[in-house]
């Protein structure tokens, strides 16, 4: 594999690993969020699914967002009968976030995103090096 192709893979997984950090952002930013509504829907955790497609330009297989979908599990509900967005009974729907899965969806892309750049970092040491060799 020579080393340009090295650098478009691991751009292309920084890339997906970005818009992931993203939706993990939006979805912990909301975690608390109520309905506007009495009785309404609050925010409903977002999902990224990931797709490899061929760049044709280099005959390379890629990673990238294939889509953002939304997580149809149920909401939490708890009682409290003073918020404006409960309902007749006095429950409230929270939204379908877990901080701590989020935690972790967070974590695993940091990890993913900075493994890429540390391929990426090699990639474009080695290429230095082999022009500092052609200089010579």
């Amino acid at each position: 594999m020579d080393l340009a192709k090295a650098l478009e893979i691991s751009a292309a997984g920084m890339q997906a690993q970005s818009g992931r950090l993203r939706v993990v952002a939006q979805n912990l930013a909301n975690a608390d969020t109520t309905a506007t509504t009495p009785g309404g829907n609050p925010y409903r955790r977002r999902t990224v699914t990931f797709a490899d497609h061929i760049d044709r330009r280099t005959n390379t297989e890629l990673v990238a967002i294939a889509g953002e979908g939304v997580d149809t599990s149920p909401f939490h509900i708890r009682y409290e009968p003073g918020n404006p967005a409960a309902d007749k009974q006095g429950y409230v729907k929270l939204p379908n976030v877990d901080p701590i899965i989020e935690t972790m969806d967070m974590r695993d892309a940091e990890q993913v995103y900075s493994a890429n750049l540390a391929v990426m970092q090699a990639a474009r040491g080695m290429l230095t090096r082999t022009i500092d060799l052609l200089k010579q």
